[in-house]
């Protein structure tokens, strides 16, 4: 899987604005603050969560970031992808238009590694940003892991 700091910090710094969700907007460098994250790299990550439709943005003084739904709507997987992050653990990408291997051809654990994957997609579609602001999982996946 190739979740980078940017599909984390997502997720981080929408987990905060669902943490102290209020009606006034929260400036970046507020987030940047608290969670440690560059003013800079949460500006363009935020440019990819408000075209998602994820957050909404006001301009001026007292501007800043709110989410565009409530958290409890908000699937961690929408963050994920919003942040243009594949969730993909096949050597071959997600399209599949590269072979694992360098002679066209699929690697013996293929199937093995695509269906990680689609375990990964189903958990983070069934964790919303609620469940991670208030520290818990969804209870069906802490049900199957009991």
């Amino acid at each position: 899987m190739r979740l980078t700091t940017k599909g984390r910090y997502a997720v981080t710094a929408m987990a905060d604005l669902a943490v102290r969700a209020v009606d006034q907007p929260t400036p970046l460098s507020e987030i940047a603050e608290r969670q440690a994250i560059s003013v800079t790299y949460l500006e363009q990550l935020f440019g990819r969560l408000r075209r998602a439709g994820l957050v909404e943005s006001a301009r001026g003084v007292g501007g800043g970031y709110r989410l565009a739904r409530p958290a409890s709507e908000i699937a961690i997987s929408e963050i994920v992808t919003a942040a243009d992050e594949s969730i993909d653990t096949t050597a071959c990408g997600a399209t599949g238009t590269k072979s694992c291997r360098g002679d066209g051809a699929r690697c013996l654990t293929h199937d093995l590694w695509d269906a990680l994957g689609r375990e990964i997609r189903t958990f983070l579609d069934g964790v919303s940003l609620a469940d991670v602001a208030a520290g818990k999982l969804n209870p069906r996946e802490l049900e199957a892991v009991s």
